[in-house]
């Protein structure tokens, strides 16, 4: 059965602002929504009453797709309570039903939506030119998905550094500005990749 409709839950507008860019040069012409809310802990604390709703009326070819920053948590401990809380709604997730009949995806931005942007750096270079073009070469930022000490203030300080967002990084602005010109397939987050995955899954 292919997927007609896809409701997407993000922590904030940043996520939010990227993906409504991103998303149609993944899954095409299918329908979707973003639904952003402030922050993580007001996404999960929602969520539970979300889920429920939909679990009322969501027709068999929707999909909903969850995706939280993992920030310093553990990776499977997070996830897993995201699992719980769609079983506790009465919903299959991807993890759970083996690929098949479910309704609802869980995914890690991990550690933060700026580890996309170290995953394509020839995006954030188009959109920011005066950034210098080996980042991915240098042994901390080679690996998106593990940057220490922060990944969005590393990506901040490598931005003002080139003389870009003196007073601080406008996280929406950039994220427009480098998801237009991000190409999905390319994209070295392993993150990133496993929400791609997921959604080409979807066509």
């Amino acid at each position: 059965m292919s997927v007609e409709r896809i409701e997407i839950l993000v922590e904030e507008l940043s996520m939010e602002a990227a993906l409504r860019i991103v998303l149609p040069k993944i899954i095409g012409d299918i329908s979707y929504e973003i639904y952003p809310y402030q922050g993580k802990q007001d996404l999960i604390a929602k969520l539970p009453e979300r889920l429920t709703g939909y679990s009322y009326w969501l027709p068999e070819n929707w999909r909903i797709i969850v995706v939280v920053d993992r920030d310093d948590e553990n990776c499977d401990v997070l996830k897993a309570s995201l699992e719980a809380i769609s079983a506790g709604a009465g919903l299959l997730t991807r993890f759970t039903s083996g690929d098949r009949n479910f309704s609802v995806v869980n995914r890690l931005a991990i550690e933060e939506l700026e580890a996309w942007y170290f995953g394509d750096w020839s995006a954030v270079k188009s959109a920011y030119q005066r950034v210098p073009v080996n980042i991915p070469r240098t042994a901390r930022y080679r690996d998106p998905d593990m940057i220490t000490g922060g990944t969005w203030e590393a990506f901040q300080r490598i931005l003002q550094r080139a003389g870009y967002f003196e007073t601080g990084l406008r996280k929406i602005e950039a994220a427009r500005a480098i998801a237009a010109h991000m190409t999905p397939s390319e994209n070295t987050s392993r993150s990133f990749q496993s929400l791609r995955t997921a959604l080409m899954k979807m066509k």
